[in-house]
C-alpha cells in the first residue's frame, strides 16, 4: 500500500487493538510485576493508565506499518528470483527483516508510552498516567533532561529484544497465511468454482485486492499467538524492568527471578497475554486489511 494508506490504517489499528484490549493487557501485567497480581490492583481499575495508551497506539502502530511496507516495497523492487521456492524463501526473509526495522521505528514511540502505562497499570502514582509522568519528569531536578530520557526509555533494550523476535515469528506467518489464502483463491477461479463478486469477509473481491479483512484477521490471530507464546519470557523480563524502582540490568532481573520465583515465573501471564495478542492480532491486522482495501 502506499505511504498514506499504510500511516492512516496503521494508526487506526493500533488505536483500535490498545482500546478494545487495554483490560487484558492490564492483568497481563499486574500477573508479571514483582509485588504479585493482588497488590498491584488485583480485578481493580483496569483502565489505569489509558491515556497513555490513547497517546501513544496511534503513531506507535503508524510508525511501524510506514517502515514495514515501505521495506518491504524497497527489497521487494530490488530482488528477482528463479523459481517459486527461492522467491517464498527470499519473500519470509524480507517479511523479517522489514517487520524488525518496523518495531525499531515503533519503539520510539512505544517505549515510553509503555513505561507510563505499566506504572500506572500496576498501582503505582496513585494509578494515574498523568502522575506516573509527573514522576519521571521530576528526575529533571536531580538527573538533568538526560536522566528523564533514561527514564522514559528504560526498558529500550528489552522491548526491542521482545518485539523483533515476536514480529519475526509473526508477521512472516500472517504474510504466508494470506499468500496460502490469494493462491487458494486463485486456484477456486481457476477451477470456476468462485465468482468476482464478494468473498466471505465482506470485500469486493477484484484483482486488484489482497486478502478480506476476516480473512487476514483469522491469519493474524493465529500467528499472534504463537509468537506470543514464545516470547512470553522476554515479555516478563521487560514488564520487571519498566517497573523496578531504579534501573537494573536484564542479566540481573533473570538471576533474580530464576533463583528467587523459579522457571514458572518466567511465563507468567501467559494465559492473559496470549489470549490478549490472539485477539488482538485478528483485530489489528484485520483492521487494517479493511482500511487498506477501503482505501
Amino acid at each position: 500500500p502506499p505511504f498514506t494508506t499504510a500511516l492512516l490504517a496503521g494508526g487506526l489499528a493500533g488505536t483500535t487493538v490498545d482500546l478494545s484490549l487495554f483490560p487484558l493487557d492490564t492483568l497481563k501485567t499486574r500477573l508479571q510485576s514483582r509485588a504479585g497480581f493482588f497488590p498491584s490492583g488485583g480485578f481493580s481499575g483496569i483502565y489505569r493508565g489509558v491515556g497513555s495508551a490513547i497517546v501513544g497506539s496511534a503513531p506507535g502502530a503508524a510508525f511501524f506499518f510506514c517502515t514495514y511496507e515501505g521495506t518491504k516495497s524497497l527489497l521487494a523492487r530490488r530482488t528477482t528470483t528463479s523459481t517459486d521456492a527461492t522467491a517464498t524463501k527470499t519473500a519470509a526473509i524480507h517479511h523479517m527483516l522489514a517487520a524488525s526495522l518496523g518495531e525499531v521505528a515503533a519503539c520510539a514511540v512505544r517505549v515510553p508510552t509503555e513505561v507510563v502505562k505499566q506504572r500506572a497499570q500496576a498501582g503505582q502514582h496513585a494509578g494515574s498516567s498523568l502522575q506516573a509522568l509527573k514522576s519521571i519528569l521530576a528526575h529533571r531536578a536531580h538527573a538533568g533532561l538526560l536522566g528523564v530520557w533514561r527514564e522514559l526509555y528504560r526498558g529500550w533494550g528489552i522491548t526491542v529484544m521482545r518485539e523483533v523476535p515476536f514480529t519475526i515469528i509473526q508477521f512472516p506467518l500472517w504474510e504466508r497465511l494470506k499468500a496460502w489464502g490469494r493462491e487458494r483463491r486463485a486456484r477456486r477461479r481457476l477451477l470456476g468454482t468462485d465468482d468476482r463478486a464478494t468473498n466471505r469477509a465482506g470485500d469486493t473481491e477484484d484483482e486488484t485486492l489482497d486478502v478480506g479483512a476476516v480473512e487476514s484477521a483469522l491469519y493474524g490471530s493465529l500467528s499472534g499467538a504463537v509468537a506470543a507464546a514464545v516470547t512470553t519470557p522476554l515479555d516478563v523480563l521487560k514488564t520487571r524492568v519498566m517497573l523496578a524502582e531504579k534501573k537494573v540490568n536484564v542479566g540481573t532481573v533473570i538471576r533474580t527471578i530464576w533463583r528467587e520465583e523459579g522457571y514458572r515465573a518466567f511465563f507468567a501471564g501467559v494465559v492473559p497475554r496470549v489470549t490478549w495478542i490472539s485477539i488482538g492480532g485478528a483485530i489489528f491486522l484485520g483492521s487494517y486489511q479493511f482500511t487498506v482495501n477501503a482505501l
